[in-house]
């Protein structure tokens, strides 16, 4: 981790037995053993040892019961990327970055999101504020190029695409000409 916060790395898990925390010791009612601070220490545990969906798990009881804490909706939008959910990640990395508009992390979670779900205008905004506010993070800098490099690759910028390339679409025929 680097300045508290792990990397997104798109890993997931099944979350299911054998995996601490990933079912074992929950009470009768389905609740997992322990409070919310419990909840959310074992759930970050999980995302450190690349258990993103069984953190999930934790991660969302604990900001059910805890919704206005950053701290968790943050933990939660980290596994819930990780495991691939990438428009709930989306969503709560976009209510941490609302309640604080100078969480770098959570500009960056949000624009990395925007970019797995095909947003690179929304994802260049938020990777671009992310690396305002912190431009010595080079993975900052990196999400923030790659996303320009595709909208400068999907604008012409690098000449048409060829049949065959993704994102190609063939030009309109002319009903007049016959083809």
């Amino acid at each position: 981790m680097v300045g508290g916060h792990g990397y997104l790395n798109g890993n997931s898990a099944d979350g299911g037995a054998g995996i601490p925390g990933g079912g074992a010791g929950e009470d009768g009612a389905g609740l997992p053993e322990g409070g919310v601070y419990d909840w959310f220490r074992r759930g970050v545990l999980l995302l450190e040892q690349r258990h993103p969906a069984a953190a999930v798990q934790l991660l969302a009881r604990a900001a059910e019961a805890e919704p206005g804490s950053r701290s968790i909706r943050e933990a939660l939008a980290r596994a819930q990327y990780d495991a691939g959910s990438y428009a709930e990640a989306l969503e709560n990395f976009r209510t941490v970055a609302q309640a604080d508009p100078t969480d770098d992390y959570a500009q960056f979670g949000w624009g990395v999101a925007a970019a797995r779900l095909g947003d690179f205008e929304a994802s260049a905004k938020h990777l671009s504020l992310a690396v305002a506010m912190s431009p010595e993070n080079a993975h900052y800098r990196a999400a923030l190029r790659q996303t320009r490099a595709t909208l400068a690759a999907r604008a012409g910028a690098y000449g048409p695409l060829l049949p065959g390339a993704p994102g190609y679409e063939a030009p309109p025929q002319d009903p007049e000409q016959g083809v």
